[in-house]
This record gives C-alpha cells, sequence and structure tokens, in this order.
C-alpha cells in the first residue's frame, strides 16, 4: 500500500505512540541541562504537527498578511475564501 508518511505504517504508528512520553521525557531533560540536540527536537515537533487536525498558525498567517498582503482564511468561513485586513488603517 501506499502511505503518505511512515508515521501511519502500523510497523510504526503504535511504537511511536508509545515510546512518546519518553522522547518527551528526553527532550525536557536535554533542555534541562543545556544539552542541544536539534534532530531530535525537531522530529518530535514535526510529529505534533503531523498529529493534529488544527496548528496555531493565525500568527503566521496575520504576519505575512501585514507584512506583505498575502490575504489569510478564517476558521468560520468556507474553505478558499481569503481576506485581507488594512491592519494600520486610521
Amino acid at each position: 500500500p501506499r502511505l503518505p508518511n511512515l508515521l501511519l505504517a502500523p510497523e510504526f504508528k503504535q511504537s511511536i505512540l508509545d515510546r512518546q512520553s519518553a522522547w518527551r521525557e528526553v527532550l525536557a531533560v536535554s533542555n534541562t541541562l543545556g544539552i542541544p540536540v536539534p534532530a531530535f527536537s525537531a522530529s518530535l515537533d514535526y510529529f505534533d504537527s503531523y498529529r493534529r487536525d488544527r496548528l496555531p498558525q493565525n500568527l503566521t498567517q496575520a504576519q505575512r498578511d501585514y507584512f506583505g498582503a498575502h490575504t489569510y482564511e478564517r476558521i468560520d468561513k468556507p474553505r478558499g475564501e481569503f481576506f485581507h485586513t488594512e491592519w494600520m488603517s486610521k
């Protein structure tokens, strides 16, 4: 079968879910001790973002719209409906 991501493969999925608390603990200890583990940390961030239905990207969208008029979508409106705000209007 074609999987969009190996995290969805039955061989890996449960194993990763079962071990995520240890994964987080290792990162907490390394951060407390000031030991950089960028790949380990980035992989947990990727895992957390992949398993979420919705991410808090509203601030990023607002900044992009403010600095470059890139528009944004709202979660209370249909997908594909874009908005632009004049953030500094008088």
